[in-house]
């Protein structure tokens, strides 16, 4: 992280992200296994993304992005087909 100090003031390179979630109780955040159950915050269907309370971007093939930039592949479940 780069800082500089000038007259007591303190400035960063890093940008802080305020949580998104501020109901009770509070949504799964953006790097726990079930962080898809958080609540929407923007749906864009025409677009095929969505916003979630903890940060992530939800996109209509099942990736995601992650609020630090992590990619996440679609994860579709396959379709499994028994012939009788």
């Amino acid at each position: 992280m780069n800082t500089s100090s000038s007259r007591g003031t303190v400035t960063t390179t890093q940008r802080k992200i305020p949580p998104m979630c501020q109901h009770q109780p509070a949504c799964p955040t953006s790097d726990s296994a079930d962080r898809d159950a958080a609540r929407l915050v923007a749906h864009h269907p025409e677009q095929g993304w969505s916003l979630l309370c903890n940060g992530v971007l939800l996109f209509e093939d099942t990736g995601e992005l992650l609020p630090d930039g992590q990619i996440i592949a679609p994860h579709r479940v396959g379709l499994t087909m028994t012939v009788a």
